[in-house]
Order: structure tokens, then C-alpha cells, then sequence
């Protein structure tokens, strides 16, 4: 109990030890409590004013930043303005297009930054930079001298010039425009600037381009004038193929360069553009169609062609010049109808120059008449323009052709004829105006066997060019009953040339009742007379001139014809010993008339020993005086050539 009660005591002198220390405690603390609010009351007004200070400092030092931010952007402003103010600088296209690009931002969403109108009109100002450099480079790309070669070639924009206009181009798109940007301020002015450049655009191309197409046009309306009509007109042909295959490449250009490439705005920008094709074009044609009027004769295969070439470029034209440039005017068509009103003209003219021929005073030759030759020459050529030819017969009408000269006729189309019968009946009614005209003139001759040799010559020279040798496809265009004709008046004009020209040497050798010897030397001298007069006719008149094969035919033919009949005459009068000196009767045999005879024929005419026997016979028998074998030839060849001694 003692130990517990020792423990127990301990205890409480601990615990009073313990509540003495905190009671020290305490009362420290409480000391401390009064100390720190004695120095929270004198801490208390310095901090309220530190507090107002830090305000005031942060205050000071946003007013600095913003000072700041206002300068640099004031100074940036300003650096724009100069950038937009210069315009677009080599190299340095990018910065340009960012500056303006931030300030239709800046207007986009109404930065309070800058004055909303300033920017708009910076923006403006920029917009018509960028078209002054887009305008300048379609400027360089649309000078210079054109390619004259003697063939056309088209003068493409330049690659690098292109390269350096395509993203000014695509930029220039971009820019606000009242249809996509209502609400911009400066929208309607760039679209009234980029319209300016972009009619600035077609202005310049289509100088350029007229400026390359102009030297060839004006070349072949001068070679027109000088060379073959169908070759002219394949040319102008080819010429306005040319400017529509331009005008093509144009149109690409035109939708891959305009700044405003809307449907109507392209449109209308392709119109002045072409324009002045369109005039070029209008002026040229208007030339060639003088040139025809002044001398249709002359140039009916160049209307002819130039006709039928330009048809077949009306398609491309309507869609290239009328319907991408929205134009109701046909310039190509109303020179077509031009050039087709001569057309029209040539066929009926052509009738009435071959008639009017036969009405001609004077005596013909026997060569080949000049309408013949012009008319032959006319059949020949027709298939090279038949398609002209064809439609311009259909559009005439069949057979109103036939109307006289000068006398304008109302085309009559007829549904059930078509190209290649109205062709067959144009050329019948050709052909039998010419046979029929030769015939007449034949029939005036005052001389018949002079006319019958001349009937003979441009027959056979129809008939062999036109059926039996052609030189080029008209025989497609003759009908059976042409052809029959030209067989059957070539038939009649031989007939005729024989009738003429041996029928009296034929007469002179027939048998009659008067069988004395007086009668048969009677007969034989006039044999031989007529014969001479054939030799003279024929030294002066050429048979078939040009046709070879038609003049061995001919000759045989009278040798046949002549010969048998006199060998037989010859033989039968032998023998009743007719005369003392028969060689004085029979001036030369048998076989050397043959000669003589084929002598006709050869291309030069060769005097033949028999031929100058009989001269010397029939000169010292009549008292003419002789001319000598040399002289007589050369004055018969400078007959021939035309030319007297």
C-alpha cells in the first residue's frame, strides 16, 4: 500500500509540475497574441496602401503594353499602305496577295483596328494594281512581230509570260464582288476594275490575233488575181479554217486567263474579242467578191471554190462566232450568199456566151474554137468543185439555166431532183449548145469543106476529152444521152468532112455513059485537079490536129475510101489505050496518092515528091508560074504558123 501511495504522490507533484508549465505557457502565448495584434494594427494601414500601388502599377503597366501594340500596328499600317501603294514588285507577288488578303479580313470581321472605309479603299487600290500587272503581262504576251512564213502558223501566248499571269489571274478571282461579297465596300469598284481589264484583255488579244491572220489575208486576195481559181480558193479555204482554229485557241485562253469568269461576263469578253476576225474576215471576203464581179468569165472557178470551201466551215462558224459569242449576226453566211448570187450567175452565162458565139461575124478557121476550148475546159474542171457546182444548180433550179444572159432568175428547187440529175441536165444542155453552135458556124462557112474540117476538129476534140480519152472525172457528170450526142454529132461531123472534101474526087472517078477517051481524060484531069485542091486545103487546114490516134484513123479511112476507087478507075481505063501519053492523064499512081494522102495527116505537114510531080503538071499546064519545091514548103509552114511571106 505504502509503494502505491509513494506512486500515487509522485504523480500529483508531476501533474502540478505539468499545469505550472502550462500555466507559463499560457500566459507567453497570450503575451505573443497581444504583441502580434499590436503589430497587425501597425502593419494593417501600410498594406492597404501597398495593395493600392500594386493597382496602380498593374494599371501602369497595361497602358504600356497597349501604347506598345498601338505603335507596332500603327507602324505595320503603314507598311501595308506603302506595300499596297507600290503595287506588286518581281519576286514578291506572295507578300502582296498575304497584305491584302489580312485587310479583306480585317473588314470581314470589322476590326476596330483601322477606319472600315480606309481599308476598303487600300483594298481597291490593291485590287487595281494587281490588274494594271495583269493587264501588263497580257500586253507583253499580245506584241511583238507575227510569224510570216508561207504558211500560216499560229502564234501561241508566250510559256513564261503565262506561268507569271496565272496566279495573278487566280488571286484576282478571289477578290470580293457584290454577287459573292454584298456587304464589302469595295466589291463594286473591283468588279468595275477587273470588267475594265478583262475588255482590256480582249481588245489586246484581238488586235494581236487579227494583226497575225492580216498579211495572209491580204496574200491570197493578191495571189487570187494570179494564180489557178481552185487553188486560190483552197487557200481562202484554209486561210478562214485557220482563223476559226485561232479563234478556238482563243476561247481556251480566254477562259483560263479572265480575272471574271462568269458565263455572261465570258461571253460578251469573247465577242470583242473576235470582232476583229470578224471584220478581217467581213473586208476580205468583200474584196474577193469585187474580184469575181469584175470578171466572172475569169474567176467562175474561184467563186466556185471559194463556195464550196467555205461551206463546209459554216458549222464550225456558227458555233465558234455566233453561238460562244452570242451573236445573231453571220458574216460568213451573208458572204456566202454573196459569193453564191455569182455562182448562180456563171451557169446561164455560160449558155449565153457559147450561143452568142454562133452569132459572131467573120470567117472561122478550121482549128479549135476558142469557146470550145473554154467550154471543155470548164466540163474538165467541174469535178473538182462538184459539190459547189451541184449545190449552187439545185439552188438555181433545173433548167433555169436556161434563161438569157443577165437575167436574174427566181430558183425553183425542185424536191424530187436530185444533185447528180440537175448536174446531168446542166451538162447536156451545155454540151448540146456547143454542138449546136458549131454546126451553125459550120453551116456559114462560105466555104463548105473549110467548115466541115473546122466542124470535125472541135467535135472529135469534145468527144475525145469529154468520152473516149478523159483527163479528168467528167464523164461522171454526162448523162447517157450526152454521151450519145457527142458520139453521134462526132459520126455526123466525119461523115460530113469526107462529103466535102471526097465525094467530088469520088464523082470524078464513077463511070458514065460518056465512054469516049475524051471523057476519061476529062475525068482523069479532074481527079487530079480536085485532089490538088484537097493537098492545098489540107496544107492549110489541119485535121485533128492534136489527136493521134483520131487522125490515122481518119486516113485510113479515106484511103480506103479513095485509093481502091482509083486503081480500079485506073485499070479499066489502061487498057482502051485512052490516050497516046496515059502519064500525062495519070500524074502520079496509085501508091503515091496513097502517100499523099497519108501526108495529110502527119502532125507537120510534109510535101511529098508525088505532090510536087503533080504541082509541076498542074502549073506547066495552066501557065502558073513554078515555085521552087524549097520556097513553096517554107511558105506553106509560115502558113501554118499564121504568118504570111
Amino acid at each position: 500500500m505504502d509503494d502505491e501511495t509513494a506512486e500515487i504522490e509522485l504523480l500529483e507533484q508531476n501533474l502540478n509540475k505539468t499545469r505550472q508549465i502550462s500555466q507559463r505557457m499560457i500566459s507567453i502565448l497570450s503575451s505573443f497574441d497581444s504583441r502580434l495584434v499590436k503589430v497587425e494594427n501597425s502593419i494593417r494601414p501600410l498594406y492597404q496602401s501597398s495593395q493600392i500601388l500594386n493597382r496602380r502599377g498593374n494599371n501602369i503597366e497595361s497602358a504600356l503594353q497597349k501604347i506598345d501594340e498601338v505603335k507596332s500596328n500603327q507602324e505595320g499600317i503603314a507598311a501595308e499602305e506603302a506595300l499596297i501603294l507600290r503595287g506588286p514588285q518581281p519576286g514578291k507577288l506572295d507578300a502582296y496577295k498575304d497584305v491584302l488578303e489580312r485587310l479583306n479580313t480585317s473588314i470581314a470581321f470589322k476590326s476596330m483596328d483601322r477606319d472600315l472605309g480606309d481599308t476598303a479603299r487600300l483594298v481597291e487600290t490593291g485590287a487595281k494594281k494587281l490588274t494594271q500587272l495583269y493587264t501588263k503581262l497580257v500586253a507583253e504576251g499580245s506584241s511583238g512581230a507575227p510569224l510570216n512564213g508561207p504558211e500560216f502558223v499560229p502564234s501561241p501566248f508566250p510559256t513564261s509570260t503565262k506561268q507569271s499571269l496565272s496566279p495573278v489571274v487566280s488571286f484576282l478571282r478571289t477578290l470580293p464582288l457584290p454577287p459573292t461579297h454584298p456587304s464589302h465596300p469595295a466589291a463594286p469598284g473591283i468588279q468595275a476594275t477587273l470588267k475594265e481589264a478583262q475588255k482590256g484583255y480582249a481588245d489586246m488579244r484581238g488586235s494581236w490575233i487579227r494583226k497575225c491572220l492580216e498579211n495572209y489575208g491580204r496574200r491570197i486576195v493578191d495571189r487570187a488575181e494570179t494564180i489557178d481559181g481552185i487553188a486560190s480558193g483552197r487557200e481562202i479555204g484554209a486561210w478562214v479554217g485557220n482563223l476559226l482554229t485561232v479563234a478556238e485557241i482563243e476561247y481556251d485562253l480566254l477562259v483560263e486567263l479572265v480575272p471574271l469568269p462568269g458565263q455572261t461576263t465570258l461571253t460578251n469578253t469573247y465577242s470583242t474579242l473576235v470582232n476583229p476576225l470578224i471584220t478581217l474576215l467581213s473586208s476580205t471576203l468583200s474584196s474577193l467578191g469585187s474580184l469575181i464581179k469584175r470578171s466572172l468569165h475569169k474567176y467562175t472557178f474561184l467563186a466556185l471554190s471559194v463556195y464550196g470551201n467555205l461551206s463546209t466551215l459554216q458549222s464550225r462558224w456558227d458555233d465558234l462566232m455566233c453561238k460562244r459569242a452570242g451573236r445573231k449576226e453571220n458574216e460568213l453566211k451573208d458572204g456566202l450568199h454573196s459569193i453564191r448570187a455569182s455562182c448562180l450567175r456563171c451557169f446561164p452565162e455560160l449558155l449565153a456566151d457559147v450561143r452568142s458565139a454562133a452569132l459572131s461575124r467573120g470567117e472561122m478557121g478550121t482549128g479549135l474554137a476558142d469557146f470550145s476550148l473554154s467550154t471543155v475546159q470548164f466540163i474538165e474542171r467541174i469535178p473538182e468543185v462538184r459539190t459547189a457546182v451541184a449545190a449552187a444548180l439545185v439552188t438555181l433550179g433545173d433548167g433555169n439555166w436556161k434563161m438569157g444572159e443577165g437575167v436574174k432568175v427566181v430558183g425553183s428547187k425542185s424536191n424530187d431532183v436530185d444533185e447528180q440529175t440537175v448536174l446531168e441536165h446542166y451538162m447536156f444542155d451545155v454540151v448540146s449548145t456547143l454542138i449546136a453552135t458549131l454546126n451553125t458556124l459550120s453551116r456559114m462557112s462560105k466555104r463548105p469543106a473549110y467548115g466541115s474540117i473546122f466542124l470535125l476538129n472541135n467535135i472529135s476534140y469534145l468527144h475525145t476529152r469529154l468520152v473516149t480519152q478523159p483527163r479528168s472525172d467528167a464523164p461522171s457528170l454526162l448523162s447517157k444521152p450526152t454521151t450519145d450526142a457527142l458520139t453521134s454529132n462526132f459520126r455526123i461531123a466525119k461523115a460530113g468532112y469526107f462529103d466535102t472534101n471526097f465525094s467530088p474526087l469520088m464523082s470524078a472517078l464513077q463511070e458514065d455513059k460518056d465512054k469516049s477517051k475524051s471523057a476519061t481524060k476529062e475525068r482523069f484531069t479532074r481527079f487530079y485537079d480536085l485532089l490538088e485542091e484537097v493537098a492545098e486545103r489540107h496544107r492549110v487546114a489541119k485535121v485533128l490536129h492534136d489527136d493521134k490516134d483520131g487522125r490515122e484513123t481518119v486516113c485510113e479511112e479515106v484511103v480506103k475510101l479513095v485509093v481502091p476507087s482509083l486503081q480500079r478507075f485506073t485499070q479499066r481505063n489502061t487498057g482502051k489505050e485512052f490516050s497516046k501519053n496515059p502519064q500525062k492523064y495519070i500524074k502520079i499512081p496509085a501508091e503515091e496518092v496513097e502517100s499523099l494522102i497519108r501526108s495529110f495527116y502527119k502532125s507537120v505537114f510534109i510535101l511529098h515528091r508525088s505532090t510536087a510531080i503533080m504541082l509541076s503538071y498542074f502549073h506547066s499546064d495552066t501557065g502558073i508560074k513554078q515555085t521552087s519545091l524549097s520556097d513553096r514548103t517554107q511558105t506553106n509552114l509560115l502558113a501554118q504558123a499564121g504568118w504570111s511571106r
